[in-house]
């Protein structure tokens, strides 16, 4: 109704005799309570009447003769692609697309992954009104299914980055389906099988690998507890040696030392990792890892284990969380993962890293690849929500212009532009920094370990803060149809949440970044020379100098972008390094440095990652040819750039940016989006995300609510 009115343009009279031909008198001289709400009624009375006098022939007039609101696909009015959107696909998935739409092919073919008919198509997601009970058997089950087909064979003899690229592109690909299923499978694969590759050596493989790969063992990771999360070195759970028996002995000390948040625990896990702190001879030699058996082939839990459900979940709930205790379980000596150190069957301590700091990093080294899943996981999710959401807006129509006109796209209205299309090149920026850090992952060396972490870390906050902004402005842009479970946008808001604090807190892991710049930097200082590393070479060179008046043309070219991102990330190190040796002048421990100082830490984090994200959206643009796509390329990277510029308040404060230059940016914003606009639909068609597994609103909703579909 508020639409068809807005039709008729609307004039006010606000002068005093216009207002006063509503005023009854009697109002100005109430002679009673009584009469003076008598009087309210009867003012109330006269303006409606006037109202629906004035009004009444008009508004039926355009009731009578508007037209139902019918779909139209926005391939029939949007421009075509101008540039090849199978190319900008394949810089997305890479030598991954075939793995990918084998997988998507699969799901789609059976009943288990829940097909069901709206608006003439077929949509596949889980039913997510079953129980917790029901959703966890669901999982299994599509597991099974997968397995029986092959889809896991070879897990662990694949070797190489081709092997590597390919368990990754299987278990992303799952994830866009459900992130139960990926995470199920995420923690039996890469959480309990990784620990047996990397953390275990050959005596482990030849015997765990096999039955893994079959789920004939169904594996879960230990690590977290009840009183401890980030913090790894904390955990209680302990273990002695019984050199009588070469046997461990694990133990839960105290409440807090439960295993709490183990992914399969709950029901189907039949064996685990556990992190322990290692106590031999009465010395604690630090964290180690274990294997050991908590349920038999009946499913029956083992004696010495307790067990118990985390219970409901705001999502997630297709997997089985559990708590753990041990009392006192005995394990064989073989079960202790040895890659970096080992017990005699005398019970003497055996390790070639003597430093405790150095083992500990190297024990816990290859178990970056959970950050390399999640930040993927992260981007295939956004961009279920935005092309979810740009496909709404490319067919819904809300209010006129100018009278008798139709009704305006809602991407049409620069307001919506702004909230979507920031977000759509942002997604292909942290996009192109995902494959960059699969790829590092992959190829790394021992010398390179460093590097992954601290890359691992900065995109695994960076991209699962983005998605989830992304999911709540999608849902927003959705309007109502967003709150729908079946339209997918607000519902992987309560899937996905955990993302931003298991693998480690966001935060955290912003200011673990911080350290590390600060100990590269430091440590160059010492030696004199050059620094080299994570990114900072451009430390070695003159500060940048940034113009005083910025323009459309400065915004958009890559000096400048590099400039004003290089100049934040050097003054923010300088000014880190600068308060942390102000607080050791003053005799304070490094631990209470890095508490007081996390504001600027945090800062500091995010522009080493803005950095990074930057230089590999320019890697990737210089492999592309002169032409339409990479101008497309192009356009998205000055918008990452310039709603980067926008956003983050630390230009500001800092001095990066005047006002004055702070206003231009945010009309540059404007002005990007509405270039961006004409290719709206062609970049979130080239995210290669098969129509079953996006939501009924992306296409014919109108359809897909009517009366028959009910």
């Amino acid at each position: 109704m508020t639409s068809l009115i807005s039709h008729r343009p609307i004039t006010t009279d606000f002068s005093s005799s216009s207002l006063d031909r509503f005023k009854p008198s009697s109002i100005d001289h109430p002679s009673s309570s009584s009469s003076s709400s008598m009087d309210r009624v009867n003012f109330r009375t006269q303006v409606l009447t006037r109202h629906l006098q004035n009004h009444h022939n008009t508004a039926t007039d355009l009731i009578q003769t508007a037209p139902c609101v019918n779909y139209s696909p926005p391939e029939l009015s949007e421009p075509p692609a101008d540039f090849d959107t199978k190319s900008l696909r394949k810089l997305l998935d890479g030598q991954s697309i075939d793995v990918i739409d084998y997988t998507f092919n699969l799901m789609m073919q059976s009943n288990l992954f829940c097909p069901r008919e709206r608006g003439g198509k077929v949509f596949i997601s889980p039913d997510f009104n079953q129980s917790m009970e029901q959703q966890r058997e669901m999982t299994m089950k599509r597991i099974d299914y997968l397995r029986g087909l092959g889809s896991f064979d070879g897990w662990f003899s694949k070797k190489g980055t081709d092997g590597e690229l390919w368990r990754f592109a299987l278990a992303e690909t799952v994830s866009v389906f459900d992130h139960s299923l990926g995470i199920k499978l995420g923690v039996h694969f890469f959480l309990w099988g990784g620990a047996i590759r990397f953390m275990g050596t050959k005596r482990h493989h030849d015997k765990w690998f096999k039955p893994t790969e079959t789920f004939e063992v169904k594996g879960c990771f230990a690590m977290t507890e009840l009183g401890h999360g980030s913090n790894v070195r904390g955990i209680e759970t302990i273990t002695r040696y019984d050199a009588r028996t070469q046997e461990f002995i694990i133990s839960t000390p105290c409440e807090s030392a439960q295993k709490y948040w183990i992914g399969g625990a709950a029901n189907h896990a039949t064996h685990t990792v556990v992190f322990s702190q290692l106590e031999i001879n009465g010395v604690n030699q630090g964290v180690h890892a274990f294997i050991a058996q908590i349920r038999d082939t009946d499913g029956n839990i083992c004696p010495n284990v307790r067990i118990a459900d985390c219970g409901h979940k705001i999502g997630l709930n297709g997997v089985d969380n559990g708590r753990i205790w041990f009392d006192d379980l005995r394990i064989p000596r073989e079960n202790l993962l040895n890659s970096v150190a080992d017990v005699s069957p005398d019970g003497q301590y055996l390790t070639a890293i003597k430093d405790p700091d150095q083992r500990f990093a190297a024990f816990l080294a290859p178990l970056t690849s959970g950050r390399v899943t999640i930040a993927a996981s992260s981007m295939n999710t956004a961009k279920i929500g935005l092309a979810t959401a740009i496909r709404y807006s490319l067919s819904r129509r809300a209010f006129s212009i100018r009278p008798n006109e139709p009704e305006v796209l809602l991407l049409d209205y620069p307001s919506h532009q702004r909230r979507l299309l920031p977000l759509l090149a942002k997604t292909y920026a942290l996009s192109f920094a995902s494959n960059y850090l699969k790829m590092i992952y992959v190829n790394r060396t021992p010398e390179s370990i460093k590097t992954v972490h601290v890359v691992s870390s900065a995109l695994k906050a960076v991209l699962t803060w983005h998605n989830m902004r992304t999911l709540q402005e999608c849902r927003e842009a959705c309007g109502g149809q967003g709150l729908k479970t079946e339209n997918h946008v607000g519902h992987l808001k309560s899937e996905y949440d955990v993302q931003l604090t298991f693998e480690g807190d966001n935060n955290v892991l912003m200011q673990q970044i911080s350290k590390a710049l600060l100990a590269e930097f430091l440590a160059a200082k010492k030696r004199n020379k050059p620094i080299k590393g994570l990114g900072l070479e451009h430390l070695n060179k003159p500060a940048p100098i940034i113009p005083s008046q910025l323009t459309s043309s400065t915004l958009r070219t890559t000096q400048f972008q590099t400039d004003i991102f290089c100049l934040r990330e050097r003054d923010l190190l300088h000014r880190f390094v600068k308060e942390v040796s102000e607080h050791q002048a003053l005799g304070e421990s490094k631990e209470h440095i890095f508490t007081v100082t996390y504001q600027l830490a945090e800062d500091l984090g995010r522009a080493f990652s803005d950095c990074l994200i930057l230089q590999t959206f320019l890697d990737v643009e210089a492999t592309i040819p002169a032409g339409s796509l990479k101008n497309v390329l192009g356009l998205m990277r000055s918008m990452y750039t310039t709603i980067l510029i926008e956003e983050d308040g630390s230009f500001l404060r800092y001095g990066y940016l005047s006002t004055d230059n702070a206003a231009v940016v945010r009309k540059e914003v404007m002005k990007l989006c509405s270039e961006m606009r004409p290719y709206a639909l062609s970049l979130v068609s080239s995210f290669g995300i098969p129509d079953a597994f996006l939501a009924p609103i992306a296409f014919n909703w109108v359809d897909a609510n009517s009366w028959s579909s009910v």
